[in-house]
């Protein structure tokens, strides 16, 4: 008899008496919860392997979702929906000052979750490596909407992610960003398709962060104005906030667009790096277009319309070069100013929207959108 076979009888011996048959390692466990104490259960106990299954509907934890436990690079720990259904875990039940869902752990795939009405950030991710998020939503959080922090933040990826409505009231809407990739080191950590809006801070904010972020194909728009009737208001309202606090680092933002934000579409925050802009669109955002008094930046063929301070704001050390400001570079039309479509739901596939706003037809200037 193989050892297969003889495992194979063992089992059916076991469950016929009634006894429940524990995964070997080699076997990836799956758990499947209804509920908020098991679901809460599933994440503090997962090990290498486990996917957890979360059934359609809305969960309301009475604590914050959290985990220390580590997956490997071959043996993820897998959090997602179960099949096509649609899950929201709701913080409205939690303390004051609480997250939703933190993990200070490694190798991690977390997707098509809503993580919404935090009382603080909805999602924090604390020297973190190798996760991937993809198909989640932090959506009317007390914070920033999706947090990565800490040192030895290494290799991580936010797929197609939408943050939106987040404002912290005690600081009066200054914290609350679309992403926060804040305080702390790490390479390789890549936003990529993301719709960030309607903040109270900034879309996307690297304050304090040591180490290259590379940010592609998204759209922050909307931020820093005040929707929440604030008489002491202090949202900035960036697009897209690239480093602070004395730190020199190379960003890199490829084919996103910035519009409708209460500052600038892009800015260097003071960071002094060689910070890399290419291929984006800012477009009536309230401040400049393009902010980067001190950096050493490299822009190119980046697009600016009808930004409030202007297009651009540079320094003698930054590069810039097939930008529409640039001489002898052409401002090409747009085929739509109308934003309305890049509201609607998300491709089949989780990529951004169809649309026609913003778009020019250009290969050679500005973002593509699609």
């Amino acid at each position: 008899m193989s050892r297969r076979t003889a495992l194979t009888a063992l089992s059916a011996v076991l469950m016929g008496a009634g006894l429940a048959v524990l995964p070997t390692q080699a076997q990836a466990a799956t758990v499947v919860v209804s509920n908020s104490t098991d679901l809460s259960n599933a994440i503090k106990n997962a090990t290498a392997g486990t996917v957890i299954q979360v059934r359609g509907g809305t969960y309301y934890p009475t604590a914050t979702l959290q985990s220390t436990a580590n997956g490997t690079s071959s043996s993820p720990i897998t959090l997602t929906a179960y099949g096509s259904e649609t899950v929201k875990i709701d913080g409205s039940s939690l303390p004051s000052g609480s997250w939703i869902f933190k993990l200070t752990a490694d190798y991690w795939n977390v997707s098509n979750i809503t993580f919404q009405n935090s009382p603080d950030s909805a999602v924090v991710c604390q020297s973190c490596t190798g996760t991937n998020w993809n198909n989640i939503k932090t959506i009317n959080g007390g914070d920033s909407g999706f947090t990565l922090t800490g040192d030895g933040t290494v290799n991580n990826t936010v797929k197609n992610l939408d943050s939106y409505g987040n404002y912290d009231a005690a600081e009066h809407g200054q914290n609350a960003d679309g992403v926060a990739i804040k305080f702390g080191s790490g390479t390789g950590n890549l936003v990529t398709g993301a719709r960030l809006y309607n903040n109270s801070d900034d879309g996307i904010d690297l304050w304090s962060f040591s180490s290259p972020v590379t940010i592609e194909h998204t759209w922050s728009f909307g931020n820093g104005v005040n929707r929440w009737g604030d008489s002491a208001f202090e949202g900035n309202g960036n697009g897209y906030k690239l480093g602070g606090n004395g730190k020199v680092v190379a960003h890199v933002v490829n084919n996103s667009a910035a519009w409708g934000n209460a500052g600038n579409g892009f800015t260097e925050n003071s960071n002094t790096g060689s910070i890399v802009i290419n291929r984006t669109t800012a477009y009536a955002n309230s401040k400049w277009g393009y902010y980067f008094a001190t950096s050493s930046a490299k822009l190119g063929k980046n697009l600016a319309v009808s930004n409030g301070s202007g297009s651009v704001s540079k320094g003698s050390s930054v590069t810039s070069a097939g930008n529409n400001w640039d001489s002898g570079i052409s401002t090409p039309a747009f085929k739509s100013t109308d934003a309305t479509t890049t509201y609607n739901a998300r491709q089949s596939d989780g990529s951004l929207p169809a649309t026609t706003f913003l778009t020019t037809g250009s290969t050679t200037i500005g973002a593509t959108m699609n």
